[in-house]
């Protein structure tokens, strides 16, 4: 049934000592959000990933990093400001935005990437 598949379909979270594995050796694109917990910004854009991680479950993982707890990987792709999204695709970030966005304009940034670097 949908409904199992969307539950099963979760946000990640990840930390220095798990990131390569979950992210950089993903077989499919990971979104990686970078976070803290004091970020209003940031929070508002939780439920946003949530449903992303649901409805696009079968081309994309959805993960988190809290840049608080997890320096050494913030500080090795020069996150300054959050919230901060990158997309990892194969080991390489594909595209990096700063800033809370809609679902709408999420979708919209990340369908052109992924649709650019789809292998057929």
């Amino acid at each position: 049934m949908a409904h199992d598949e969307i539950s099963e379909a979760v946000v990640i979270t990840v930390t220095d000592d798990t990131f390569a594995d979950a992210v950089l050796a993903s077989a499919k694109p990971v979104l990686v959000d970078f976070w803290a917990q004091w970020c209003p910004s940031c929070r508002m854009l939780s439920p946003v990933l949530d449903e992303i991680a649901a409805e696009e479950a079968d081309r994309l993982v959805v993960a988190t990093i809290n840049v608080d707890e997890n320096q050494v990987i913030a500080q090795k792709y020069g996150i300054l400001t959050i919230p901060a999204l990158s997309l990892f695709r194969d080991g390489d970030r594909v595209l990096h935005l700063v800033g809370a966005r809609t679902k709408r304009r999420l979708l919209a940034a990340l369908g052109e990437v992924l649709s650019a670097h789809r292998v057929a």
